[in-house]
């Protein structure tokens, strides 16, 4: 707890006076301080030398109160107007009888077009070095969104432009317009408060800022470094078509798709009813000519295999085999039958000199075998028997049995 608000109880509370006492005496401390800021309004009093300025932050919705003396204003800026950007040096203070805090101003410098390119510059470098431009980040917008939103001036040619060219090219697009100030001290609030309330809308599917051609003082609030960080962390893609294709702020480089104007954003978004139409007929065509070509073609090998003699004289086939088969048949009766006669033949050969042979043939012209009876031995020399020994006589007409007489 500090010693002031220690001296502040419920018993003894501080006096309104000594609290705008206190306050002015903390805003004092502040000192001198250089500003930069837009102007968003200038009040000169006739006779007056006390002028009063109202100066916006421009990228948040955020004023105070400037006063300065005529003399000041004249040397510093003597043809300023509203919305320009200057830079003053000022002390805060805070007047007691109205509870009120601003600004007392004892230079004033009015942003000249080369400090506002400069400034660009940097803001594009800081940019360009933290990934907001980086090529890879930047998203594809459907090919036919279900609802665009359009941000863009009130009743300007730009929403004219984007309008009337989408419907033209596809009839039945839907749109959401927010009308939001597109210059001036403030546009860039406006701005980045219709880009929340599109990215968060379900329904939305691409986002278009759209603005026609001014100077870079009036271009200036799409080169606002909040701005771009808006765009950049949109869910939504955003396209953007700033001015002319000449115009490049710096949200064209962040956006997701830059068009060239805002017609070209139009033609961009929604594709052309009657060229889609006649790409599908052209489509069409193509598959019809194809599925002709493929049953052609189809039907040409049919052609040429029903055009076979297999099958357009099945026939044929089985006369030619069953020809083969005769022939088969026959070829082997012969070879059979041959061999049949030609084993005939060796048969009755072998057979007649086996007849030749045999010893029953011998029988048949009157021999006769003389073998032992007990041992079937043939007996070839008389001496082998004595007299009274048995004999078996075999002739061709049977077998004999007989007895030696004498040798």
């Amino acid at each position: 707890m500090t010693e002031q608000a220690a001296g502040s109880t419920p018993e003894q509370p501080w006096p309104v006076r000594v609290v705008s006492q206190k306050i002015g005496a903390w805003i004092g401390k502040l000192g001198w301080v250089w500003v930069d800021g837009q102007v968003a309004q200038i009040t000169r009093r006739p006779g007056a030398q006390v002028v009063f300025l109202t100066l916006r932050d421009p990228s948040a919705d955020l004023s105070l109160t400037v006063t300065t003396n005529r003399d000041v204003l004249d040397a510093g800026a003597p043809n300023l107007s509203e919305g320009a950007r200057v830079t003053l040096h000022a002390k805060p203070e805070f007047y007691p009888g109205r509870g009120t805090l601003s600004l007392r101003a004892d230079e004033i410098r009015q942003v000249g077009l080369g400090e506002l390119l400069a400034r660009i510059e940097r803001v594009k470098r800081l940019l360009a070095a933290e990934g907001l431009f980086d090529p890879r980040r930047k998203r594809r917008p459907p090919f036919l969104p279900t609802k665009i939103g359009l941000v863009t001036g009130r009743a300007s040619a730009a929403e004219r432009d984007v309008l009337t060219n989408a419907r033209r090219r596809w009839p039945a697009v839907q749109f959401r317009v927010i009308n939001v100030a597109v210059q001036g001290p403030t546009a860039v609030p406006q701005l980045l408060d219709a880009l929340e309330v599109l990215d968060r809308d379900p329904e939305t599917d691409v986002i278009i800022l759209a603005r026609g051609g001014g100077s870079v003082e009036d271009l200036l609030p799409f080169s606002d470094e909040a701005l771009c960080r808006a765009v950049f962390g949109c869910r939504t893609p955003v396209i953007s078509a700033i001015g002319h294709e000449s115009d490049t702020p710096l949200v064209d480089f962040v956006a997701d798709v830059r068009a060239s104007t805002p017609t070209d954003a139009a033609k961009r978004v929604v594709p052309d009813l009657a060229e889609e139409q006649q790409r599908i007929g052209q489509a069409r065509t193509r598959l019809d000519r194809a599925v002709r070509a493929l049953v052609d073609r189809e039907q040409h090998r049919l052609d040429a295999v029903r055009s076979r003699p297999v099958l357009a004289r099945p026939e044929v086939m089985v006369d030619t085999r069953a020809t083969e088969v005769t022939g088969l048949r026959e070829r082997a009766t012969r070879c059979l039958a041959h061999r049949l006669d030609r084993g005939a033949d060796e048969l009755s050969h072998t057979v007649a000199r086996l007849r030749a042979l045999s010893p029953a043939a011998t029988l048949q012209r009157g021999y006769a075998i003389v073998q032992r009876p007990d041992d079937g031995a043939v007996l070839r020399d008389p001496d082998e028997v004595k007299p009274g020994d048995a004999l078996r006589l075999r002739l061709a007409g049977g077998e004999l049995a007989a007895t030696v007489a004498k040798s």
